[in-house]
């Protein structure tokens, strides 16, 4: 059956609400609540009546919606489910939505083969191994890298938002310098991954420059109410990174040529995974290829560069060279001290 949009926000607000124990859910509560919800997100002031909220539940209760839910009430006053775990998120999908999505993944593989649309190739098989999963009821046989203990997850979808609406936000934050936490406003701009860690790029009030924050050492979070300020940069933000491995930028440097040899046993790993969009070819040798990147040079440059171990060497610049002689013979000697305590 057909479901308006301030229906479904209806039901998830019951959801929520009969999903917390900690509070004893009326009738009254319940028409409150959905009220509340549809005047936040919708706009809408006009109050939702009793009779619309008993409809609900008696729809959620019933196969029409799929939900079931077993919705109870207790002392003839309280609402609650019968089964705690339950929440009407966490269905299963009939086959009905499996088919639709079969049908949106058909669709998905049509924009793969085009530039703009290359990131969807990820997505595609996340929804493949979904359907195929709840279809055979299998294990799953893709295992996508993930980290659900990583800090600063819980703040992804609020900045999204506030970055859609334009909305200042009030963060404290410390970084792993930092010896204390300090409380800012930012005027968050972009949402960036890498190796799985999140950061927002932003200015933070009364700053020009654009600053990098790592998610997970955001330890208060709230939105501000003071007006946002646009971005007002010459350079695309899109295009903030595009000249770095990782996420730390610095504004005033500009790219160089960097040039690597790679040994054989690792120049296919290279060469089938570049290591930024920059990378070429320069030259290939019997023990191995050269290659070039323009990069700015960086922290996370030289930790790709030290990850390769010997199979890695960097034939220029030089200072990039000893940097990476200077970290590789402070790493010795923390062997070498190790060594000779045990030897004590």
């Amino acid at each position: 059956m057909p479901i308006n949009r301030n229906a479904l926000l209806r039901y998830r607000t019951i959801d929520q609400c009969l999903q917390n124990k900690y509070r004893k859910w009326t009738l009254d509560d319940l028409v409150e609540a959905c009220s509340q919800a549809l005047y936040e997100y919708e706009g809408i002031d006009k109050g939702v009546s009793k009779r619309t909220i008993q409809m609900d539940i008696q729809l959620m209760r019933s196969e029409k919606l799929g939900y079931e839910a077993p919705i109870i009430v207790v002392n003839k006053k309280y609402y609650t489910y019968q089964d705690p775990a339950y929440s009407i998120t966490n269905i299963p999908l009939t086959a009905q939505d499996l088919g639709r999505l079969h049908e949106v993944v058909e669709i998905l593989k049509q924009f793969k083969a085009f530039t703009h649309f290359q990131d969807l190739a990820g997505m595609v098989q996340k929804l493949e191994d979904k359907i195929s999963t709840a279809q055979a009821k299998r294990e799953p046989i893709i295992d996508f890298e993930k980290n659900e203990d990583l800090q600063g997850l819980a703040y992804l979808e609020p900045l999204y938002k506030a970055i859609t609406e334009k909305k200042t936000i009030q963060i404290t934050y410390q970084s792993f310098k930092a010896k204390k936490a300090s409380t800012f406003l930012f005027y968050p701009y972009l949402l960036k991954e890498y190796r799985n860690r999140w950061f927002v790029l932003g200015i933070r009030q009364n700053h020009r420059l654009i600053q990098t924050l790592a998610l997970d050492r955001i330890q208060i979070f709230d939105i501000g109410y003071d007006p946002f300020k646009t971005y007002e940069g010459d350079k695309a933000l899109i295009d903030y990174f595009q000249d770095v491995i990782g996420v730390t930028v610095s504004l005033h440097l500009p790219p160089q040529e960097v040039v690597l040899f790679v040994n054989t046993k690792n120049a296919p790993y290279v060469l089938t995974k570049p290591l930024h969009h920059s990378q070429k070819l320069l030259e290939k040798k019997s023990e191995g290829i050269i290659i070039s990147l323009n990069v700015q040079i960086n922290y996370e440059l030289e930790r790709e560069i030290l990850g390769f171990g010997e199979m890695m060497h960097v034939i220029a610049p030089e200072s990039l060279k000893y940097n990476i002689k200077k970290r590789i013979k402070a790493s010795l000697k923390t062997y070498a001290d190790e060594i000779d305590l045990e030897g004590l």
